[in-house]
């Protein structure tokens, strides 16, 4: 699907015949260079990559900007990584793991392929070595090691990366690894990357810097990042890179500037340069229609423990549409001896179809969500499973009705922090408490409150101060819990 007519054109993507030298062979070369003009129009799909995919979203509003089959599936190759980070910081804000907490090099870890870290069978690195080494190096024998820590093998952390993403509504997007090398049922699609780079920036901004890190030192190494969008693109700051044969060059690329806010995917680029030039190309059409109002709270965050997800194959009518290139049909999702459960998918607030009277109230909007929600209702393959999907949703939709109901109560309206999520509330009022003493002046006249999320055994807490008059105060009341041991994000009420 495309959702506007591609004013960029990805023509980039694919190879430059090398110029002729002689002064004739300039002459052939426009002669031939006019004939392909002439017949563009009737060789479109002969000319365009097959690998290609792209999408622009506005981070504040989930408006989309540009897309290019956005919805057709291609491999993630590292941009896999993205989802293990998400897991490592969602550990790491639930204080089942630290910085500090040693990540074990098993010897399925340490014989994984290039890019990677080169840590011996046995030996450990941090939690923090690790993050640093997958934004920068994109190692994929830290990513499996991180896989293996946190999923206790690297199958189930596969398991634990695909429930994730149908809980962020990341509808076509399978993992089998958690680092991205090949594997031909590891399928995602550029709108699901879009969706979860906003998610990283929403859900964890107190770990979110980590993606805008140039190197870091490992050993007598340095190492350097391989997105080299960082510091030559004005606004960049992150995200992922990755590359397989397969696959193609992939990049998701997060850019903020004068108040504006897009997060940006291409797959499928013939080389590095290449796809970085769509990308430049990206930022530079689509920052300016940015919006530089919305909240940028476009997706739901979901409890930290693992759901039991039932995946289901494409039906027959999708395999045509989303068949890969070069390759045979779209494999079955489903992992063989697993219970079938329901699955839940996590959707921000509906927006209005329309802020103008004058158009109709059931025109569709085009937002990320929306788009999102259309493909989760025609998902299922059974009438069973399509049931199940919609009273998921249903239920997760009425969850964070409610929340936001209470919160709206509870709460005074402006900035607030959280600095923590616990499956007890006692605990999270005791975090709440020795914030605020420790905080002094700057949490002086906030207000404590704790907000329940998920039900059941995956309940819990989310610990937050509320009433801060600005952005800025909210920030530096952050910077000034972080100092002191606490982790901290802050976001509009």
């Amino acid at each position: 699907m495309r959702v506007k007519s591609s004013a960029v054109s990805h023509s980039v993507f694919l190879d430059r015949a090398k110029r002729p030298s002689s002064v004739l062979a300039k002459v052939v070369g426009r002669i031939i260079l006019a004939g392909i003009l002439a017949v563009s129009a009737l060789s479109t799909a002969a000319l365009a990559n097959p690998k290609y995919a792209g999408i622009v979203v506005d981070a504040k509003t989930g408006k989309v900007l540009y897309g290019d089959s956005a919805d057709e599936l291609r491999y993630p190759a590292s941009l896999t990584k993205m989802m293990t980070l998400y897991l490592t910081f969602e550990a790491l804000e639930a204080g089942r793991i630290s910085k500090s907490t040693p990540v074990p090099f098993s010897k399925n870890a340490a014989s994984e392929p290039p890019s990677k870290l080169g840590v011996r069978a046995g030996q450990s690195i941090t939690v923090e070595q690790a993050i640093l080494s997958l934004v920068t190096r994109s190692a994929n024998d830290s990513a499996t090691a991180l896989g293996e820590l946190l999923g206790g093998s690297e199958q189930r952390f596969a398991r634990m990366m695909t429930n994730k993403a149908r809980a962020l509504g990341m509808t076509r997007t399978t993992y089998r690894n958690a680092n991205g090398l090949p594997n031909s049922e590891q399928l995602t699609t550029a709108r699901d990357q879009a969706r979860l780079g906003l998610a990283l920036r929403q859900h964890f901004p107190q770990y979110y810097d980590y993606f805008s890190t140039r190197s870091f030192r490992f050993g007598k190494q340095t190492i350097g990042n391989h997105n080299r969008l960082l510091g030559n693109v004005r606004g960049v700051d992150g995200i992922k890179t990755g590359y397989t044969r397969a696959s193609g060059f992939n990049l998701v690329t997060s850019a903020q500037l004068d108040g504006r806010s897009i997060v940006a995917v291409v797959m499928g680029g013939t080389s590095g340069g290449a796809r970085d030039a769509q990308m430049r190309k990206l930022v530079a059409k689509y920052m300016p229609e940015a919006s530089r109002r919305g909240s940028g709270n476009l997706i739901a965050q979901t409890p930290a423990a693992p759901v039991t997800v039932a995946e289901t194959a494409p039906q027959a009518s999708d395999r045509a549409a989303t068949e890969l290139p070069h390759t045979g049909p779209v494999p079955d999702f489903r992992y063989s001896g697993e219970a079938e459960g329901s699955v839940e998918m996590a959707y921000a607030e509906t927006k209005p179809a329309s802020d103008n009277p004058i158009l109709s109230g059931k025109i569709a909007p085009n937002t990320l969500d929306a788009q999102s929600a259309k493909l989760a209702r025609q998902s299922a393959t059974s009438r069973e499973v399509d049931a199940q999907v919609t009273n998921s949703v249903a239920k997760s939709g009425a969850a964070a009705e409610a929340e936001v109901r209470a919160e709206a109560t509870a709460v005074p309206q402006g900035w607030v922090i959280q600095i923590g999520a616990t499956p007890d509330r006692a605990q999270a009022v005791t975090l709440l408490d020795n914030a605020k003493e420790k905080g002094g002046k700057l949490l002086r006249d906030a207000t404590p409150f704790t907000v329940a999320f998920g039900d059941g055994s995956a309940q819990v807490y989310r610990a937050r101060f509320g009433g801060f008059d600005d952005q800025g105060k909210a920030v530096n009341a952050c910077k000034f819990l972080k100092k002191k041991g606490f982790a901290c994000w802050a976001s509009q009420q």
